[in-house]
């Protein structure tokens, strides 16, 4: 098995996850790209970091399915190797809403399909890199979001709470791993231009939204790459339960 660093992108098949994935690559990781649904653009990721010479993989899974997880890890241990980075980043958002409104059924989706999947995933990322499993140590990155300090209200106060959790989830998990080999840091993005902003209904909310952010302008999903990508490095070896924001100053 190839000696070559690895990284595993959640969520990869598009925006933040996608410009992840092609970054990681690019620095010479080999790369597996988990989707749930869009085979079609995972495959395009897959196909244009391959045409640059990078090694690279998809694998479909719905990370808040265990089972699922499972298989996911496995299929990558035996086509690529262990995973030393793991980069936490799907996630779903669901129609805007004020909470009086939100069903049962829509809060335990957005929970499961945006805390559980990320338990999951740090769990058998763990039990691969940490030094008392007998592995070498690694990084992980959890995507959280500007949502979490705001709390979303009128709007998504269930996803701001599911990344509320997230950045729980990381400050305790690196103090449970920093003295196995673990970093375990978080981004957390905001008014970034995605495909996200129509899943809750409103495409163009960042253009209405823009006047308010300090920089005048929303932030592009490479840009969050990038600060994954400097966490993940060596650049940043003595931070763990850090975060950063990617919000244009808010």
């Amino acid at each position: 098995m190839s000696n070559q660093k690895l990284v595993i992108v959640t969520g990869g098949a598009r925006g933040i996850g996608a410009a992840t994935a092609k970054l990681f690559a690019k620095h010479g990781y080999a790369v597996c790209i988990n989707y749930k649904s869009n085979t079609v653009a995972a495959n395009n990721v897959v196909k244009e970091i391959k045409s640059l010479g990078g090694n690279c993989i998809s694998q479909k899974a719905d990370v808040s399915n265990e089972e699922e997880v499972l298989r996911l890890f496995n299929n990558v241990d035996r086509e690529l190797g262990k995973v030393s980075v793991l980069v936490n980043n799907a996630g779903i958002l669901k129609q805007q809403s004020r909470l009086e409104k939100m069903s049962a059924d829509r809060i335990n989706l957005i929970l499961n399909n945006n805390v559980t999947s990320y338990f999951l995933c740090c769990r058998e990322a763990v039990k691969r890199m940490s030094t008392e499993h007998q592995g070498s140590g690694g990084v992980i990155i959890n995507v959280s979001s500007a949502a979490a300090r705001s709390g979303a209200p009128n709007e998504y106060v269930d996803y701001a709470a599911s990344k509320g959790a997230i950045d729980t989830l990381t400050k305790g998990l690196s103090l449970e791993v920093a003295g196995e080999g673990i970093r375990v840091n978080g981004v957390r993005p905001g008014f970034i231009y995605t495909d996200m902003h129509a899943d809750g209904g409103e495409p163009e909310r960042i253009a209405r939204l823009k006047s308010k952010i300090p920089m005048g302008r929303d932030g592009m999903p490479k840009e969050v790459a990038e600060a994954i990508y400097w966490l993940a490095s060596e650049k940043s070896s003595f931070s763990t339960g850090s975060f950063l924001d990617l919000a244009g100053g808010l």
